[in-house]
């Protein structure tokens, strides 16, 4: 469980209160799907499927905004 613990604090940034406009989103983007979306590298972050559940609860609690459309720039 420490070990859980110390993995989760590299994501704490995370969940911190949203600036304006977010840098991190919560995506939907289909079949069931949800990443952890980065606005500023226009990427989903690496985050393990063991915690991912965790860190999406995280972000919720503080306010993330969440949507299914794409949230990045276009690519190319």
């Amino acid at each position: 469980m420490s070990s859980q613990v110390n993995v989760l604090e590299r994501f704490s940034p995370l969940w911190e209160a949203p600036e304006m406009p977010p840098r991190w989103v919560i995506w939907h983007a289909g079949a069931g799907d949800s990443f952890v979306f980065d606005r500023e590298f226009n990427m989903p972050v690496d985050v393990d499927d063991a915690l991912l559940g965790e860190v999406l609860c995280r972000m919720r609690e503080a306010g993330v905004p969440e949507g299914v459309d794409y949230p990045g720039r276009p690519c190319g």
